[in-house]
């Protein structure tokens, strides 16, 4: 019996994915669990395996941007008969079931092809469910975005580019009303990529929550010391780093701290029992955040190994959607860069972020007396629906503690 093959859910929050090719043809035999196509999600490029054995016998979507649960091909024996709807699914909002006015539309001829301003059937704007969520949180009126989607249905990059220009103006005023060439010099514009639309998107959606910053300053004599001996202690491996050790504080301070390893869902709140650390790293024309799990069960050297091979397949491209997904906490560290301090933006939907400045030498009073310290800058960054300032403070508090007293975390 033929097996329809569905855009999967590949991570939290996905609601559509865009094909970008397919790895097989139709009639070519597919085994389970074989690579058979390459989906572009918000944060990475994957090839997608099989979920059944079998004849590849028809491709319903060849490219572009699909709703997750969506129908994209037919897996089964050679010279089974073929069934599947053209159609997008119905949107959730709508029941799921069809409604009364909706009619067939008639077939548009194939020169038609100009992004078009949507059409409403049954005094509804056709279009994406992610399409939907990005304009009602721009507040974008669909009617008036122009659909580049089958049968002009508006898509998301139809929204995000709404967003960026505004409502089309209408023709006849386009005509009269070009701006003069007042510059010889050329404008370089690039194009938005997925991952450049995602950030834009994710970032939106974090500043709309209600955050407060704790900053805190730890003297890093000891934990300097630490990382030093460790590098001596693993000679050729993967030497690490004041990130590593950094990790590893965090992750016992998110144990003492449950509310801060914490996601907030708008409808709840979920405390995690281990610690997911994200860290954030810059890719080119973008960033992204893989995670390490369970890194309160791991020593400094085991997260630097991790650490190490997830930022070698990011900055090649080689991420896997399971090195993204479950994190429960991130740390954004620019001390490399010799910022000082920096407030980092909020990774929805956790409760929290630590932003990690460098560590620099600076006059300070021990036991009364002047004393040249290496300090380092905190600000941690926290969701006010799901964490309190006290509870921020007295994590903040322990990662300093730990920081200065590695021992107590180790």
């Amino acid at each position: 019996m033929a097996t329809e093959i569905k855009l999967p859910r590949l991570g939290q929050g996905m609601e559509a994915g865009t094909i970008v090719r397919w790895l097989k043809s139709e009639g070519d035999r597919v085994a389970k669990g074989e690579p058979l196509y390459e989906l572009d999600t918000d944060k990475v490029t994957q090839e997608v395996e099989s979920d059944a054995s079998g004849v590849l016998l028809k491709i319903a979507v060849a490219e572009g941007e699909v709703e997750v649960g969506r129908t994209i091909a037919v897996i089964g024996e050679q010279g089974e008969e073929v069934s599947v709807a053209e159609s997008a699914p119905a949107d959730s909002a709508n029941g799921g079931g069809p409604r009364k006015e909706e009619r067939p539309e008639p077939r548009r001829e194939a020169a038609a092809t100009a992004p078009q301003q949507s059409e409403a059937v049954g005094g509804r704007v056709k279009a994406s469910p992610l399409a939907r969520r990005i304009a009602r949180e721009r507040g974008i009126d669909l009617s008036m975005v122009a659909g580049t989607g089958p049968d002009g249905r508006v898509v998301a990059e139809d929204v995000e580019r709404a967003a960026a220009t505004g409502p089309p103006a209408a023709p006849a005023r386009l005509a009269v009303e070009s701006p003069p060439a007042l510059m010889t010099e050329s404008v370089e514009v690039q194009e938005l990529s997925s991952m450049r639309k995602t950030i834009a998107r994710r970032l939106t959606e974090a500043w709309q929550a209600p955050v407060f910053q704790l900053g805190i300053t730890a003297d890093m004599g000891r934990a300097t010391a630490l990382r030093e001996r460790l590098v001596e202690l693993h000679g050729d491996g993967v030497k690490p780093t004041i990130s590593d050790l950094l990790t590893k504080v965090c992750a016992a301070a998110l144990m003492r701290h449950r509310a801060v390893n914490a996601l907030y869902t708008g409808e709840a709140i979920e405390l995690h029992p281990s610690a997911n650390v994200g860290i954030a790293v810059a890719v080119p024309n973008g960033l992204v955040v893989p995670v390490i799990p369970g890194c309160e069960r791991k020593s400094i050297a085991e997260i630097a190994a991790v650490r190490a091979g997830l930022v070698e397949r990011a900055r090649s491209g080689k991420l896997r959607q399971e090195d993204l997904d479950g994190g429960t906490f991130t740390i954004s560290n620019l001390g490399m860069y010799g910022i000082e301090r920096f407030v980092a933006v909020l990774n929805p939907p956790q409760s929290a972020i630590l932003a990690v400045g460098s560590i620099e030498d600076r006059v300070v009073a021990v036991d009364g007396q002047p004393a040249v310290r290496p300090r380092m800058e905190l600000t941690l960054t926290c969701d006010h629906r799901a964490v309190d300032g006290a509870t921020g403070a007295e994590f903040l508090r322990d990662v300093k503690t730990f920081l200065e007293e590695p021992g107590l975390a180790l």
